[in-house]
């Protein structure tokens, strides 16, 4: 099939791509890779893939130099029309939208950077397939809608009303969005809820890459909340995945296993995780095993916007697809560090 990947250059997008191609699929990627974090890591990713870095223009179709079905367009999701025109002329059976505004922290410096991207964005998106039918539209929510909630492991069928940050208030309007699409104009969706991506290729600005480079590099970590933290760290093959399985099963109406919500649409909504909490304490302790040094910690008050613990209920994902995330955060840490120390010579 043809794929749409938007986000194609971010650490997401990057992997689901790799899964495609590798899976013998036709793969447009979008990403109009802005200067949030490194934009050559951004770049050494779309290299992977097989493009010629250097040979990006924006707004023009570049194909990869391996012989891949890999092709990718500079563009942003604001971009309407020109996204209109794309799906006009790739007739594309099925769209996954990874791009986004990230960061939960700079979501308070630059909240009109989430409007634009993540609202205004996906509103593009959503049109998009509604004039040029897809077979499926995927999409990424997050684990941050969960808000203040404290009832663990979180599940889809608990109230998300309560979000902690204008991140989360942005992905809780992308589900809102979706349904509207789906019930209106039959469009078929699933939203992701993501819970603590990591892994080779991750986002500069996210802990375990954070903590690695200040561990290698001997200077403290930051850790916020005194370390009274826990995630639901989830590896990068494990969320592309589950990302591709759920691609391939689109929903019927009615789809939706959330219970007394009284739709018919053809959407659903689940979370993909590890479906462990672990304490931020003892995934340091994973890093310090992976580069063999101890870290020296900065404890550091609960940030604005942060939560104190996340931990998936993936029963529906498991139920749909017949895969459940299960790589331990031991194994997953150290192969991140193999590769930081590889990509910058460490």
């Amino acid at each position: 099939m043809k794929f749409l990947v938007t986000g194609a250059a971010g650490f997401i997008g990057h992997g689901l791509a790799k899964k495609l191609l590798k899976e013998g699929h036709q793969v447009v990627g979008i990403d109009n890779n802005n200067d949030y974090y490194d934009v050559n890591l951004k770049l050494s990713r779309l290299a992977d893939l097989g493009l010629k870095p250097e040979l990006i223009v924006p707004g023009e179709k570049l194909s990869s130099s391996t012989g891949s079905e890999f092709s990718f367009v500079q563009m942003g999701l604001e971009e309407g029309d020109r996204m209109m025109s794309l799906f006009e002329a790739e007739k594309f059976d099925v769209v996954v939208n990874l791009a986004a505004q990230a960061g939960v922290r700079y979501s308070i410096e630059n909240p009109r950077a989430y409007i634009n991207a993540n609202v205004m964005g996906f509103l593009n998106v959503l049109e998009a397939c509604r004039h040029h039918p897809v077979k499926h539209l995927v999409y990424a929510s997050s684990s941050s809608v969960y808000g203040a909630n404290t009832k663990m492991p979180f599940s889809t069928k608990d109230n998300v009303d309560h979000p902690v940050s204008l991140y989360a208030a942005t992905k809780k309007s992308n589900e809102l969005m979706a349904h509207t699409y789906s019930h209106l104009y039959g469009v078929k969706t699933t939203g992701l809820r993501f819970f603590t991506v990591y892994g080779p290729w991750g986002r500069p600005d996210m802990a375990l890459f954070l903590f690695t480079k200040a561990i290698l590099n001997g200077e403290p970590l930051k850790v916020f909340n005194h370390g009274k933290m826990k995630r639901d760290f989830t590896y990068i093959d494990d969320i592309v995945e589950g990302v591709y399985r759920t691609s391939l099963l689109p929903p019927e109406p009615g789809s939706d296993q959330r219970t007394d919500n009284g739709t018919n649409a053809p959407f659903r909504v689940f979370n993909i995780g590890n479906s462990k909490s672990v304490a931020l304490m003892d995934f340091i302790k994973a890093i310090e095993k992976a580069t063999d040094k101890e870290a020296v910690l900065d404890m550091l008050p609960m940030q604005p916007g942060d939560v104190p613990a996340t931990y998936a209920d993936v029963t529906a994902l498991s139920e749909a697809t017949g895969y459940k995330p299960d790589t331990k955060v031991e194994d997953g840490v150290k192969q991140f560090v193999d590769w930081y120390r590889s990509y910058y010579k460490v």
